[in-house]
């Protein structure tokens, strides 16, 4: 699923938001997310899952062309933990 399909499926489920608002909408949510993940603050919506960073640590890496040794920094990484309704409903769905 795309975001334009998120906004269409939002458009058909409510019938008095137009296309634009839903876009809007949804642009605003992931704003919002995104804002909350770069302050390092954790974003939970119960019942779907979480959105938390997690530090990687610098490691060394290799660059696939030439084979080279390359020194990787540490950084910062969005991770998703989904919920359990979340998860039981997708185990329920692959049955």
């Amino acid at each position: 699923m795309t975001k334009a399909d998120l906004v269409e499926k939002i458009c058909a489920s409510v019938d008095s938001v137009s296309k634009k608002q839903a876009e809007a909408v949804v642009n605003s949510l992931f704003e919002c997310i995104i804002d909350a993940l770069e302050e390092g603050d954790k974003v939970e919506l119960r019942g779907f899952g979480s959105f938390k960073t997690r530090e990687r640590g610098p490691r060394e890496g290799r660059n696939p062309k030439t084979g080279d040794k390359v020194s990787v920094p540490s950084k910062r990484v969005p991770y998703f933990k989904p919920g359990k309704e979340l998860r039981e409903k997708v185990d329920a769905a692959s049955s």
